[in-house]
């Protein structure tokens, strides 16, 4: 990959770890226990149950994702980086930033 690539992509990696961060931020405060003290009634206590639970796995995934972000940020200068596992083809710029784990073009990941 030529060096202009890689400083683009590590923008826009670095520009979604900040908005995963954020995202992450959000999900915490909206996944925090229900506290039965609430007056809130039966159905709407568990409405925000069930919601809780949405988002503490929104929370899980965001986590995830911010350190697979990670993970190529630190990959960005690797030789092979940014080309397909399977057929060495150059990644999308978009889908490594979307996908960062997929080592794969979306041709090959099909």
């Amino acid at each position: 990959m030529e060096e202009i690539n890689k400083t683009e992509i590590r923008t826009l990696i670095e520009a979604e770890i900040r908005k995963t961060e954020v995202k992450i931020e959000g999900y915490e405060e909206m996944a925090a226990p229900v506290t039965p003290d609430s007056a809130i009634g039966r159905v709407s206590r568990m409405d925000a149950i069930v919601n809780k639970s949405i988002f503490e796995t929104s929370l899980q995934r965001a986590k995830e994702k911010l350190s697979q972000l990670q993970i190529m940020l630190g990959r960005l200068d690797e030789p092979d980086f940014g080309r397909c596992a399977n057929c060495g083809l150059p990644i999308p710029v978009k889908r490594i930033v979307l996908m960062p784990q997929s080592k794969f073009c979306v041709k090959c990941s099909a």
